[in-house]
C-alpha cells in the first residue's frame, strides 16, 4: 500500500460504499478505486449488529439499490438477509476484490500544491499511507466502536446481566428469563418481540413515549407487480410507489400533526383495543416525525404485549438493585437480564481526521453542499442518508453526484474542485431531528444552510429532479496551486 496511488478511496464497505463502487465503476470504469474498510467484513451496519430480531426499518424497495431488484418475500427485511443482499451484489459487479479489510482510514491530508490526498491507514498494527485524487467517505455517521452508555447509578450492584446491543454477546442466553430493554427507539422495538419468543417477560422501560407504527412485514401489492412484470421493471415501480407513499406520509404528518397524531394513536388502540394504555405509553408529546418514526412489522411490538409476553412501563430509573432497576415510582422491575439501547453515539465520517494545506479541519465550521461535499475541503465527499426515507435513496443520488463532478473536473481541466457559497448563509444543523442521540453530538459535524444548494432537504423527490441538474459551474469553484508554486 505505501507509496500507492489512485483516483478515488472509497472509506466503508457498508451499504452505502458498494452502491458507491457500482457507481464509480459503471459511470468511470477507466479510473482506480480502492474500498478501504476498518472491520474485517463487509456490510457496515448490517454486519456489525447481530442483536435478536435485527431489521430494517424501512422497505428493501427503497433501502435497496436501484440497479439490484430486491428479490426476497419480505418488505421489511432481517439483518442476515440485508447483510447477504449487499454480499450478493459485490460478488455480482466485481467489487470485493476492490475492498481492503481491516484498513482503517484515521488522516487525510490535502495537498494543494499536488492535487491529491495522502491517506493514512491503520493496518494490521502499522500505519501506511497511500494517495488519491478523490476521497469519498461511506462511513456514515455512527461510531461503531462505541455506543452511547449511560452511567447507571447502582449499576454495579445487579446481580444480572447488563448487555448492549452494538456488542451483542453471542453466549446471552435469556430464555425463561426475565429481561428489561431500557429505551424505546428502533432497537428497543426490534429487541422486544424477538426475545418474547424465549423470553419469561420483557419489559420496555421508557422515560417517555415514542411513535410506534404497525406496517406490512411483506408488500401484497409488490407481490403482485413481481408475479405480473419482469424483475426490473417490477422493481422501479415498487420503488416509486413506495417513495411516493412514504413522502406524501412524512408530508401529510408534518403539515397536519394533530390529524397525523389521530391517524397513529388510532390505529394503535385498534390492535391494542385498550384507549389507557395507549394515551399512557404510546402518545408522545412531540409531533410525529420531530423524531423518527419506529415501524413494526406485522404488528410484532404490539402482538407481544397482547400475549403477556411484553409489556412497557413509563418512568425513569431511580438506581439499579442487585434484582434489577428501581424506578422513580418506587416500583422494582425484577430483571435477570437488562439490555441498554439508549440509541448510537454519532461520530462524524468515520473519525477520519482530516487536513487541507498543513491546516486541521473543523468540520463544525464547514457547510455541506448538495449534502455531499463540504466548504474547504477540495475533492472530498461524504454520504448522509436520509433521517425520513431510506438511507439508499440519497446514497445513491450522492454517489451519481460525485461521478458528476468527477466528469466535469475532467471537461474543465481541474485537477481539484471545492464548493464556494455566494453571500452570506444562515446556520442550521446538518440533522434537524429532535431525537436525544442526535442532539448530543451534532454539534461537532458540519452544517447545512438555509438555501438550495446548501440545504440538506429531507425530500427525495425534489432531491432527484434537482440534484443532478445543478449546475457545477455556479457553485464548485476550482482550486489552484498556491501562489509560490505558480512559476515552478
Amino acid at each position: 500500500m505505501a507509496g500507492e496511488h489512485l483516483d478515488v478511496v472509497i472509506v466503508g464497505a457498508g451499504l452505502s460504499g458498494i452502491g458507491a463502487a457500482y457507481r464509480l465503476q459503471t459511470e468511470h470504469p477507466g479510473r482506480s478505486y480502492a474500498i478501504l474498510e476498518a472491520r474485517e467484513s463487509m456490510g457496515g451496519t448490517w454486519d456489525l449488529f447481530r442483536y435478536p430480531g435485527i431489521r430494517s426499518d424501512s422497505d428493501m424497495f427503497t433501502l435497496g439499490y436501484p440497479f439490484k431488484p430486491w428479490r426476497d418475500a419480505k418488505s421489511i427485511a432481517d439483518g442476515p438477509s440485508i447483510l447477504r443482499y449487499i454480499r450478493e451484489t459485490a460478488d455480482e459487479y466485481g467489487i470485493e476484490q476492490r475492498i481492503r479489510y481491516g484498513a482503517k482510514v484515521v488522516e487525510a491530508e490535502w495537498s494543494s500544491a499536488d492535487a491529491r490526498w495522502t491517506v493514512t491507514v491503520a493496518q494490521g498494527g502499522e500505519r501506511r499511507t497511500l494517495t488519491c485524487n478523490f476521497l469519498y467517505c461511506c462511513a456514515g455517521y455512527y461510531d461503531y466502536d462505541e455506543g452511547h452508555a449511560p452511567d447507571f447509578p447502582g449499576a454495579e450492584s445487579f446481580s444480572g446481566r447488563l448487555v448492549y446491543p452494538q456488542f451483542w454477546p453471542e453466549d446471552l442466553d435469556y430464555a425463561g428469563k426475565r429481561v428489561v430493554v431500557i429505551g424505546s427507539g428502533a432497537t428497543a422495538v426490534t429487541l422486544v418481540p424477538a426475545m418474547a419468543e424465549q423470553a419469561e417477560l420483557v419489559t420496555m422501560l421508557q422515560r417517555s413515549p415514542t411513535w410506534i407504527s404497525a406496517v406490512p412485514g411483506r408488500d401484497k401489492y409488490a407481490d403482485r407487480i413481481r408475479e405480473l412484470l419482469p424483475p426490473k421493471l417490477a422493481h422501479r415501480l415498487i420503488r416509486t410507489k413506495n417513495i411516493l407513499f412514504n413522502v406524501g406520509f412524512y408530508q401529510y404528518c408534518r403539515r397536519r400533526p394533530e390529524a397525523a397524531r389521530k391517524l397513529l394513536t388510532g390505529l394503535t388502540t385498534r390492535i391494542l383495543k385498550d384507549e389507557r394504555l395507549v394515551a399512557e405509553h404510546f402518545t408522545p408529546a412531540y409531533n410525529p416525525w420531530d423524531q423518527r418514526l419506529c415501524a413494526v412489522p406485522d404488528a410484532d411490538f404490539f402482538k407481544a404485549m397482547r400475549k403477556g409476553k411484553a409489556e412497557v412501563v413509563t418512568d425513569h430509573i431511580e438506581t439499579f438493585v442487585p434484582e434489577g432497576i428501581r424506578l422513580k415510582s418506587g416500583r422494582v422491575l425484577k430483571a435477570d437480564v437488562v439490555v441498554s439501547a439508549t440509541g448510537l453515539k454519532l461520530l462524524a465520517f468515520g473519525g477520519v481526521a482530516l487536513t487541507v494545506d498543513g491546516a486541521p479541519v473543523d468540520l463544525s465550521e464547514q457547510y455541506v453542499w448538495q449534502g455531499a461535499m463540504l466548504t474547504g475541503v477540495p475533492n472530498f465527499a461524504v454520504c448522509i442518508g436520509y433521517t425520513n426515507a431510506s438511507w439508499t435513496l440519497r446514497a445513491d443520488l450522492t454517489s451519481r453526484l460525485v461521478c458528476k463532478v468527477l466528469a466535469h473536473m475532467d471537461r474543465r481541466g481541474h485537477r481539484a474542485v471545492v464548493p464556494e457559497p455566494r453571500g452570506h448563509l444562515e446556520d442550521r444543523p446538518l440533522l434537524d431531528l429532535a431525537a436525544g442521540y442526535i442532539q448530543r453530538s451534532i454539534g461537532d459535524f458540519p452544517r447545512q444552510g438555509d438555501r438550495h444548494p446548501w440545504r440538506v432537504r429531507q425530500n427525495y423527490l425534489l432531491d432527484s429532479a434537482t440534484t443532478m441538474r445543478t449546475s457545477l459551474d455556479k457553485t464548485l469553484r476550482p482550486v489552484r496551486r498556491p501562489a509560490n508554486l505558480e512559476r515552478v
